[in-house]
């Protein structure tokens, strides 16, 4: 088996991710949890590696902040919109755009980084542990490593509350599979585990769309996007919304 490469879909996927109020809310608590870190080494330039950032959503916000990025695809048509994005952007950005599986990076040629991103790929490989653990030979010792990954609690949650039962009881396995449905999301006990097993302390949890996916389908009148957002921020670190996000956000730092 192979981890996905999205070619192909490199439009439909940056589409979907952040061109919906789905990528709004995911910005938003991604940003709310990274901000703070960013802003406790201010005000040092850092060097900031984003492992399968794709298209660089928050590799060019970090950029545009004066911080020295690496961008890391294994897609190179997500790397030619990046380029683009880059090209266009008002005023110039340090992004080293590298076309690699984040299996073949290496601290020899890259050097060590003050945080390392790693958002919505985790579940998208075939041995997730295996592969975090490589990253982490490229974070600094006092570094930081932000991980988001897709919830399996929260999809079988989903699921049984749509009442696809017999889904739930093949374990959410389809003969067909919806391409830009996860193959292998992760439970969040199991990740907390490997963190342990690091030896690096988690400072920060939150839950990524801990309401949006719930919602009825008749919503009441004057319904509002904005408040949408402002709930799932002020939710998202609470159980057990928490939880139930559909992604799970981590931030942590060795303890050693």
């Amino acid at each position: 088996m192979q981890d996905t490469n999205f070619d192909t879909l490199s439009q439909k996927f940056a589409k979907n991710i952040y061109g919906t109020t789905k990528g709004e809310i995911r910005a938003a608590v991604l940003w709310r949890d990274l901000e703070p870190v960013i802003n406790a080494f201010s005000p040092k330039s850092l060097r900031i590696l984003d492992a399968g950032g794709g298209f660089g959503f928050f590799s060019q916000k970090l950029a545009a902040l004066g911080h020295e990025v690496v961008l890391c695809d294994i897609s190179a048509e997500m790397l030619d919109e990046a380029k683009a994005q880059i090209d266009a952007a008002q005023n110039p950005l340090n992004i080293t755009l590298i076309h690699s599986a984040i299996q073949d990076l290496s601290a020899d040629e890259l050097g060590k980084f003050d945080i390392i991103l790693c958002h919505a790929v985790a579940e998208w490989l075939v041995d997730a542990k295996s592969t975090l653990q490589g990253l982490l030979n490229l974070l600094k010792p006092q570094g930081v490593f932000s991980l988001m990954f897709y919830n399996k609690e929260a999809m079988r949650f989903h699921s049984l509350i749509s009442g696809n039962f017999d889904y739930v009881k093949r374990d959410m396995k389809v003969k067909k599979k919806v391409k830009l449905t996860p193959t292998y999301p992760l439970f969040i006990e199991d990740v907390r585990h490997w963190f342990t097993l690091w030896q690096m302390d988690i400072f920060c949890q939150s839950g990524v769309r801990v309401l949006n996916d719930y919602l009825k389908y008749h919503l009441p009148p004057g319904f509002s996007k904005q408040e949408l957002i402002e709930m799932e921020l002020e939710y998202s670190q609470r159980e057990p919304y928490l939880s139930l996000g559909r992604y799970v956000h981590f931030m942590a730092k060795r303890n050693t």
